[in-house]
């Protein structure tokens, strides 16, 4: 059985009618990754398909850190339970399909296929996951949550999409604390760290 159903979607053809398979989508807290990070990073100027990340660049780095108005947000296990509910709550009512999810204490990894730009999709689940953090009091209502983007990768091939989610699950370091399997095609992970 494939990892996500949607025969007339499965063109690896980015152009397409039927578009891609799936979304690979991560957002990170708010402070926790700058421009200039060693790690790299993605800036409007530097951000068509296939360019590389910005060079390392700790006089930049530096330089967005004194610009943030608020410390960099991590999520403690509440807080990351409270936006993977809010994530799966979402997906279930824009009949998104959940293909694999790992919030984590400075990112979230979602892969989803659905109908919808990947953009408005990532601005959906960090606007429903920010109300919900709210709602249960876990984050004040003035806190900045999440960084002004994040990385929306399109998935052409069931590949694309296994490989994706396999990333989510398995590639994130120490094996994670708590991993809820609802379905066949929808993972979980709520990591404790």
């Amino acid at each position: 059985m494939p990892l996500v159903d949607m025969a007339p979607r499965q063109s690896p053809d980015p152009h397409s009618p039927g578009g891609p398979l799936a979304y690979f989508i991560t957002f990170r807290t708010y402070g926790t990754w700058l421009h200039g990070d060693p790690r790299g990073s993605m800036d409007p100027h530097h951000n068509t398909y296939g360019s590389p990340p910005l060079a390392p660049n700790a006089v930049r780095e530096s330089w967005e850190r004194t610009r943030m108005r608020q410390p960099a947000l991590t999520l403690g296990h509440a807080e990351r339970a409270a936006v993977g509910a809010a994530i799966e709550e979402v997906c279930l009512h824009r009949e998104w399909v959940l293909a694999a999810l790992n919030v984590r204490s400075n990112h979230v990894h979602a892969v989803i296929a659905g109908e919808g730009r990947p953009e408005l999709m990532m601005g959906t689940l960090k606007s429903w996951s920010t109300r919900a953090l709210r709602a249960r009091g876990l984050v004040a209502d003035e806190r900045m949550v999440w960084s002004g983007h994040g990385s929306t990768r399109y998935l052409w091939t069931e590949a694309d999409v296994g490989a994706a989610c396999t990333y989510v699950v398995e590639g994130q370091g120490d094996p994670p604390a708590d991993l809820e399997r609802h379905g066949s095609r929808s993972l979980t992970v709520v990591d404790s760290r």
